[in-house]
């Protein structure tokens, strides 16, 4: 495995990613608030097809010129890059991409109640894990799919955020360990 320092395959700045995340959370979040608590629809109708063009730049030209991503460069511009594979992060625009053309769709087709509120609220569920704790769910689930031979194994894999893209390990889950007394 080669060094970050000289990558042979795409590569997504970590943080601009995270910095996206968090303005889609921020967005979402308010749309949500309006549709949900208000019965105001135009926003969430708005910033689902907003979400949906904006994952589908994304996934077809890379987050460097999606709208969000464009923000989130300003935003994390001074701080150093931390370079991981793209191909993990492409497939969780994917679903996120899939996930926002439904909501564009049924939203814009005046469907409102459990459907569109279940749906928000497991994006923004994903979109916080990315922002706040680093943890991208898309990318866990395409390590998980390599590793169980669901997609080939691929030399693009460099680095991934929190080592999903590892092929080496197999994740035991471990107690934690006793603080000293």
């Amino acid at each position: 495995m080669r060094g970050m320092n000289d990558p042979h395959a795409p590569v997504v700045n970590e943080q601009q990613a995270r910095a996206a995340a968090g303005i889609t959370m921020a967005l979402g979040a308010v749309a949500f608030a309006f549709a949900n608590f208000d019965k105001v629809f135009w926003p969430i109708r708005t910033v689902s097809t907003f979400f949906c063009i904006d994952f589908l730049i994304r996934v077809t030209a890379g987050l460097r010129r999606s709208p969000t991503g464009l923000a989130a460069g300003w935003m994390t511009g001074r701080l150093a890059p931390q370079w991981v594979s793209a191909k993990p992060k492409r497939f969780a625009w994917s679903l996120g991409l899939g996930m926002s053309l439904v909501m564009a769709v049924i939203t814009n087709r005046g469907i409102h109640g459990r459907l569109p509120r279940m749906i928000c609220l497991s994006c923004l569920s994903l979109m916080w894990m990315e922002a706040a704790l680093g943890l991208c769910l898309g990318c866990e689930i395409y390590g998980v799919m390599v590793r169980r031979g669901w997609r080939p194994p691929d030399d693009a894999f460099e680095v991934c955020a929190s080592g999903a893209c590892d092929l080496s390990i197999k994740r035991p889950v471990r107690a934690p360990a006793a603080e000293p007394r």
